[in-house]
């Protein structure tokens, strides 16, 4: 994992983030997903520079499609964006989380 990718796990693992369980490097149909809580449905990735090329950002694309079509909601944080604000990505995520759970 990387830095961004353990600091991430740490919050969300053991069900700390509102008691729902999540999964890392996840497999969902031909793709390995960072995040994976299956109660919301959500998939959160982390994005390092590879991410932010033309090809790069058209992979994700299809690959976010693919996945909506799946019925699962897809969250991108970039490491750096976990690194340095790290309670305002989790708190990113609880509320898509509550959103979904309702």
């Amino acid at each position: 994992m990387t830095d961004a990718e353990q600091r991430l796990w740490w919050h969300v693992r053991r069900k700390r983030l509102g008691g729902v369980q999540f999964y890392r490097q996840k497999p969902l149909g031909r793709y390995i997903v960072d995040f994976y809580a299956p109660a919301a449905q959500l998939v959160v990735e982390l994005d390092g520079s590879q991410h932010m090329t033309p090809e790069g950002l058209r992979a994700d694309g299809l690959r976010d499609a693919a996945l909506g079509r799946m019925g699962l909601r897809v969250m991108r944080f970039d490491d750096r964006e976990v690194l340095l604000e790290t309670e305002a990505v989790v708190g990113a995520i609880w509320r898509v989380l509550m959103t979904r759970l309702g």
